[in-house]
């Protein structure tokens, strides 16, 4: 994987952030702990010389110069970490631990550093000192200090330790970096390799899940349930561009040579009026059919939900039966209508009225009983959701006859499609798809059950949509 394609990415340049803001805060914390460490070694050195000038000056009080040489050679005996120096008004060392005055200049607080010389088994090493001079009277010079070496070897290795630290975190921090960029980028290949061959044409192709459950799995998962969702589109159009080259080629073909027809034949006035009946009423079998198609796009693209408004569904089923009840007389059978009062709902009361009107169409012709069955009854109602108290409700209609086999409910709300018990009725296999895309455009679930015997169809409706 080449490194220019890692550095491009969004996860190496988001850990590079991060590896900023930790390195600086990193660098903030270790430079304060340097700070107090290098401070209060600093004030150690400090404050022990100033001990020794407080008791070297009390010396100097009780018995002036020779009490205060006599001290300095005393303790100059074993100084350890203590430097001392007495020099007359000439320059001559009188005691202390030194040989020579520093060649430094001093501030004006009489403190100041320098290196020195210091005696060892092996020689003599360069040794880095602090210390505070003075004038005493008649000219003569008191020094006193202490070794620094150490604190300073000491300040080096934190120091050093800073900087090795500051270095390994900016070196793992890149290389995490580099090792998440390329974890990211393998997997932003296989979901870009899988787009490609989506774009290609091939819809059954799915981007890879890890099984990590983080955001990219998550992602994944809406992606492919969009796919699903697309291909069952693409394949439903197929399907419906089919089902519509099969089913209305008859119908037009019938159209047609029934014109033909009576244009080669000589006819009379009523012949003419006739043929232009049976064909006006073709076109407006095939005009029904292109407007069911209108209307179920439209309901499925969600293009009507803006004109739902809240509606009460009992004047629509009721409007529905009564259309519907001298057909039903006519075939011999009976519509029984079992609708509460105060169902609102929001939802479009065009649809709503053109589903409900499908349902009892569709019972009226598909749901005849067999010879002999005493209950010639189609039973239309409309209460609560039992299942969802105050949030939904359902609207059933059931029927007597053979039903539908449960092997082919979900098959019958596609488009076009038409069982072999009912090829020899009127219709275009629309009716329930149709009842089908309302329901969902209005956030509801459309189930088919055995009406023992018979079929009941129901319609889960949300009480305030989606």
């Amino acid at each position: 994987m080449p490194l220019t394609n890692l550095l491009k990415t969004s996860t190496f340049r988001l850990a590079v952030i991060y590896l900023a803001l930790f390195a600086a805060s990193a660098i903030t914390l270790l430079a304060y702990v340097y700070w107090n460490t290098a401070g209060f070694l600093a004030r150690q050195t400090d404050e022990a010389v100033e001990a020794e000038i407080t008791g070297l000056a009390e010396q100097y009080r009780q018995g002036g110069l020779p009490l205060l040489v006599h001290t300095v050679i005393q303790r100059s005996r074993d100084p350890g970490q203590s430097l001392y120096l007495v020099l007359d008004p000439a320059g001559r060392v009188l005691a202390g631990t030194l040989d020579a005055r520093p060649a430094i200049e001093v501030g004006a607080d009489g403190w100041f550093d320098f290196d020195y010389n210091r005696k060892t088994l092996d020689g003599t090493e360069v040794k880095a000192a602090r210390a505070r001079a003075f004038y005493l009277p008649d000219g003569y010079y008191l020094l006193v200090g202490r070794d620094v070496q150490e604190r300073r070897e000491i300040e080096s290795l934190i120091t050093n330790a800073l900087i090795w630290a500051i270095g390994m975190t900016v070196a793992l921090g890149l290389a995490g970096g580099l090792f998440m960029s390329r974890n990211m980028l393998a997997r932003v290949d296989d979901i870009n390799r899988s787009s490609r061959d989506i774009m290609d044409g091939d819809l059954s192709q799915r981007l890879p899940i890890v099984g990590t459950g983080d955001e990219l799995d998550q992602l994944g998962r809406n992606l492919n349930a969009m796919l699903d969702q697309i291909e069952a589109l693409m394949t439903g159009m197929r399907q419906v561009t089919d089902n519509i080259a099969h089913d209305l080629r008859s119908p037009l073909n019938r159209l047609r040579n029934r014109l033909e027809v009576t244009l080669m034949q000589e006819a009379s006035p009523a012949d003419y009026r006739h043929a232009l009946e049976q064909t006006i009423a073709e076109a407006d079998n095939l005009l029904g059919t292109f407007n069911a198609l209108l209307m179920i796009a439209r309901a499925e693209a969600g293009s009507l939900r803006e004109a739902m408004t809240v509606v009460d569904l009992a004047p629509i089923v009721m409007d529905a039966a009564e259309l519907y009840e001298p057909v039903a007389e006519e075939s011999g059978l009976k519509l029984h209508v079992d609708v509460q009062e105060g169902l609102q709902i929001r939802g479009n009361r065009e649809l709503l009225s053109q589903a409900t009107a499908n349902l009892i169409d569709n019972a009226l012709k598909h749901g005849l009983p067999p010879a002999g069955e005493a209950e010639r009854i189609i039973t239309v109602s409309a209460a609560p959701d039992p299942a969802r108290p105050g949030r939904g409700v359902v609207l059933a209609v059931a029927d007597r006859g053979i039903g539908i086999p449960a092997g082919e409910r979900h098959h019958v709300l596609e488009r076009f499609v038409r069982l072999e018990a009912s090829r020899n009725t009127p219709g275009s296999g629309l009716g329930l798809s149709l009842v089908a895309a309302v329901v969902r455009l209005h956030g509801g679930q459309i189930e088919l059950e055995d009406n023992h015997p018979g079929l009941k169809v129901n319609l889960h409706l949300p009480v305030l949509g989606r």
